[in-house]
């Protein structure tokens, strides 16, 4: 789901965007699995949008981290790039949402009452509705972290400049992250009355602040030249999300695992990232974005449509009919990325460019110390 293209010397996080969107769509499907059980991973599944979070800090720095400290960065265009990179799809999904709910209601199918709250619309079409500004988690309601990664692209800048103050302190920036973070988690849920991994759209752009904040620090340990014992760093972080998520331990726990897991990937070779770093793994992780947008609204068409065609009124369905529910996802990630997503994104980044090199080229024509006086500009 991170909405940041991951470097291409960087596979094995690439595969890892697929893994945490695949854990949320669990998440999101087991209730429809006609079951009397739910492994307590899957409860966790919502973590793996924290996975996002720190993913997401880490690949930012990678890619914008020297050129902000070195002066070279240019807000503008970095903002423009990243809405390129998620507005698009908000607005098909967002519509879409729309679309399904009123057909629904007009069909008489059963659908919860938020999913149309008009009052929401203005925060979702400005992506504000993880501010505290959406009356409720309207419409597709996974939206609330593109608008929590919103504001963290919007502050990028000051995450920037505390990191690159403390990049020959890598070590010391990642204890200092991980301590915020866990007084943050610690802090939070006595003064909310539920964690911060359970904020949404009330909460959510605070959500994303320590795991953003770990990635950024994660990032100049890499920086410095990663890690030695990077595939063993890999393998026990990955074994301590799935253990403390299984144990159902403290979130923030899984975090600072899911924290290590990404820097022990991102600091292997392509050679040695195995299945991870295959082609199809970078490809299910290049849509994961797609995958992670597209859940609600393909659950809310094909759970009512299974419904109708199994009398399954509780839409609680075999384990054959859910299997195929949860295939439709991927297949339709697969369309939105093709015909959405990608060529979006394309097209606008080439407008930003034509732009950009039509005012060099107006700039270049003014400076030009050959160039003919108009008689407009004429000195008297």
């Amino acid at each position: 789901m991170t909405p940041v293209p991951t470097p291409p010397d960087l596979r094995a996080l690439t595969t890892l965007r697929f893994l945490a969107a695949l854990w949320v769509v669990l998440y999101t499907a087991w209730p429809h699995l006609d079951v009397s059980w739910v492994p307590v991973a899957v409860t966790k599944g919502y973590l793996g949008v924290e996975t996002f979070f720190v993913l997401s800090g880490f690949i930012l720095s990678h890619v914008y981290l020297e050129a902000a400290g070195e002066k070279r960065f240019s807000y503008g265009g970095f903002l423009w790039a990243r809405l390129a990179r998620v507005y698009p799809l908000h607005l098909v999904t967002l519509f879409g949402m729309i679309g399904l709910g009123v057909a629904a209601t007009v069909a008489g199918l059963s659908i919860d009452a938020s999913l149309t709250d008009w009052r929401a619309l203005p925060a979702h079409l400005t992506l504000t509705h993880a501010w505290g500004l959406a009356t409720s988690s309207a419409f597709n309601h996974p939206s609330w972290s593109i608008s929590a990664e919103w504001a963290a692209y919007l502050s990028f800048p000051a995450f920037a400049f505390v990191a690159w103050r403390l990049r020959e302190r890598p070590v010391l920036a990642t204890a200092l992250a991980a301590a915020f973070a866990l007084g943050l988690y610690a802090a939070f849920e006595p003064l909310a009355g539920y964690s911060l991994t359970e904020a949404t759209f009330r909460w959510g752009a605070l959500r994303i602040v320590p795991c953003f904040a770990l990635g950024c620090a994660l990032y100049l340990v890499h920086r410095r030249g990663g890690v030695p014992f990077a595939g063993p760093l890999a393998l026990v972080s990955g074994l301590a999300v799935l253990v403390s998520a299984s144990l159902g331990l403290w979130d923030a726990v899984t975090v600072l695992a899911a924290g290590g897991l990404i820097l022990g990937l991102g600091s292997l070779d392509n050679a040695r990232a195995g299945v991870l770093g295959s082609k199809v793994g970078v490809y299910l992780g290049e849509i994961s974005y797609s995958i992670y947008m597209v859940c609600a609204p393909v659950l809310l068409l094909t759970t009512n449509v299974a419904a109708r065609l199994t009398g399954a009124d509780d839409k609680r369905f075999h384990i054959i009919v859910w299997l195929a529910l949860v295939a439709a996802i991927p297949v339709a990630a697969m369309i939105t990325y093709h015909l959405v997503e990608r060529p979006a994104r394309k097209a606008l980044r080439g407008f930003a460019d034509r732009r950009a090199a039509r005012a060099a080229a107006a700039k270049a024509r003014t400076d030009s110390p050959e160039r003919v006086l108009q008689p407009s500009e004429t000195i008297v």
